[in-house]
């Protein structure tokens, strides 16, 4: 069974790469805005422009997978308090305290968004933890 993907006319649908974050040259979109809804793909901690990890192992990762979530966002004028769901990919589980201790400081205190972690097994370019999103306008 196939078929194409159908949008009403009502739903516009914008595939967005900002450029700022991942190279443009990935078979994804940075963001996708469907409506009012925003999902944002998959981040890892690579420094901007590359796909050079951050150093610092988990800890240093996963401060810039969320300064790449809010770089990204920011880019396309949303911010993080615009987000409603983040799962989270950790390549070992038993670092989700560390991830969480970095995380907390990207939202005002009981304002964060539903959330779900993982541990999983081969992250993209060796990533220690990967993060991906869904917000709304």
């Amino acid at each position: 069974m196939g078929g194409a993907f159908s949008v009403s006319a009502e739903t516009a649908v914008e595939k967005l790469n900002s450029g700022t974050v991942l190279p443009t040259n990935l078979p994804f979109s940075e963001l996708v805005v469907a409506g009012d809804t925003l999902y944002l793909s998959g981040q890892i901690g690579n420094l901007p422009g590359t796909l050079t990890l951050a150093e610092g192992g988990t800890a240093g990762e996963s401060k810039q997978v969320m300064e790449n979530i809010k770089t990204s966002l920011e880019a396309h004028g949303y911010g993080m308090e615009n987000l409603v769901k983040c799962t989270v990919m950790l390549a070992d589980i038993s670092e989700w305290g560390d991830f969480n201790t970095v995380y907390a400081e990207y939202f005002e205190p009981g304002e964060f968004p539903a959330r779900a972690a993982f541990g999983a097994n081969g992250l993209a370019v060796g990533a220690a933890v990967e993060v991906d999103c869904i917000g709304v306008k």
